[in-house]
């Protein structure tokens, strides 16, 4: 098999070669070709797959299960590739910093993937994906797609409309979700069956079944359990007991708005700035010191999990909040889901995993054809929904409009229309104004007038 990986110079390229690496379905991989735009990126990440690659032959004594390629042409990755890993990013790093800054300034939220920050980014990233699923259509026809390009869920629907349900978007949110919340039971991932529904980085989990019985009732009337993990300190135990579900870390942003934005302010840096400045850095120090590329990077991703959401975290008085644990910052868990997917359809090994799939009816309330995250059976015929809820109230009211956002997004990249993009901002529930909408469209459109060449 070929895997390819689009966006192949990006710091998190090294966690799923490792997982290749590591895991059955690599035997099959013969070639891991990586495309970038940037050569200085690509050559970075080249030298940390490569020390990868030679600890792993070392440690087993077996050769690397697959030659790594890198290249600038899209169509030479694409060719003959039977699994496409999507990550890109579309205006990079500077890119998220104007999102953030430009919605901050304006009194928003300023986030990579949620409220104005995240319909800017996807603006600009659909009408990309869109051409690339046209160059897959073309080279590689019976590919599967893997997209965790962000707002992955939009970006999933988005190439949905080239290349059917062979496009699967995933995210390792929700199952980190689950498993801490089985963990604050006692029970692992293998001892429970998951019942969470919503749209990426918008959903909640409703069920915890173990036995035959739903345990999460136990752990929402447990206070101390319930605060001992990520999500139970972020939310607070009043407030998840009272809604009757865990939501995604995503949802604080839509729970604590002001919260958010005061804390996002407050910094010295918003994340994209600190991601830009470490990243910049992690770059410069592997060109200088080529030898030294992955014990640079390790460091660097440490540093990087530990930061992640960081005012979430954080409390009043200069208080910095719990750390986040050892697992957490250990962990990436996207490219685990990732090679798990591949697993499954590569060699019919059935597993269950939540991804961002096609709805056909999953969600009421949603259209069959609106990309939804919700538990999937998948075998080598592609992931299978299985049952969960019914979103309820506020619920599927937020998760709504969400989505006729994301549809408003394609429209407005498919038509080139300013006029709908406008719609797609003011539509979001994190925008409270069709004014404000008007000035984050102008200010995306002022300073980075290339990636929004298209829209008339």
């Amino acid at each position: 098999m070929k895997l390819a990986i689009l966006g192949g110079g990006g710091f998190r390229v090294p966690l799923v070669y490792a997982a290749v690496l590591g895991q059955r379905v690599a035997r099959g991989i013969r070639e891991v070709a990586l495309h970038d735009t940037d050569v200085t990126r690509l050559g970075a990440i080249g030298h940390v797959l490569a020390e990868q690659a030679q600890r792993h032959t070392a440690g087993s004594g077996e050769p690397a299960p697959a030659r790594v390629t890198t290249t600038t042409s899209l169509d030479s990755a694409l060719e003959g590739a039977d699994f496409v890993f999507s990550a890109i990013r579309v205006g990079g790093l500077e890119g998220r910093v104007v999102d953030e800054r430009l919605a901050l300034g304006l009194g928003l939220l300023g986030q990579e993937t949620t409220g104005a920050g995240g319909v800017g980014y996807g603006l600009r990233t659909v009408p990309v994906a869109l051409a690339v699923a046209e160059r897959v259509a073309l080279l590689a026809p019976d590919a599967w797609v893997i997209n965790f390009t962000n707002p992955a869920g939009l970006v999933t629907q988005a190439m949905q409309t080239v290349l059917g349900e062979r496009v699967v978007g995933i995210c390792d949110s929700p199952l980190g979700l689950a498993k801490r919340a089985a963990g604050a039971l006692g029970l692992s991932l293998g001892d429970v069956v998951i019942d969470y529904a919503g749209v990426n980085h918008l959903g909640w989990l409703h069920g915890l079944s173990a036995g035959g019985r739903n345990v999460l009732p136990e752990l929402l009337a447990d206070r101390h359990r319930l605060e001992g993990f990520e999500e139970g300190h972020l939310f607070g135990a009043e407030w998840l007991q009272s809604i009757g579900a865990i939501p995604n870390e995503y949802l604080w942003y839509y729970d604590f708005t002001r919260d958010a934005i005061a804390r996002i302010r407050e910094s010295a840096q918003t994340r994209g700035e600190f991601l830009l400045g470490q990243q910049s850095d992690f770059y410069a120090a592997v060109e200088a010191a080529p030898a030294r590329a992955l014990e640079i990077w390790d460091a660097v991703r440490r540093e990087r999990n530990a930061t992640y959401m960081a005012e979430t975290r954080a409390g009043g008085d200069g208080d910095d909040g719990p750390e986040r644990t050892e697992a957490d910052i250990e962990g990436g868990g996207y490219e685990g889901v990732a090679l798990a997917l591949m697993g499954a359809i590569a060699r019919d090994d059935p597993a269950t995993l939540i991804l961002n799939v096609r709805n056909r009816g999953t969600v009421p309330g949603l259209p069959d054809d609106a990309v939804v995250e919700v538990p999937c059976l998948v075998t080598a015929a592609g992931p299978v929904t299985l049952p969960v809820s019914p979103l309820r109230g506020r619920e599927l009211g937020l998760v709504q409009q969400v989505k006729a956002v994301d549809e408003l997004v394609v429209r407005a990249c498919r038509e080139g229309s300013a006029a709908v993009a406008v719609q797609a901002l003011a539509s979001h529930p994190l925008v409270d104004s069709v004014s404000v909408a008007r000035e984050l469209w102008s200010g995306y459109r002022e300073r980075l007038a290339p990636f929004y060449a298209g829209f008339r």
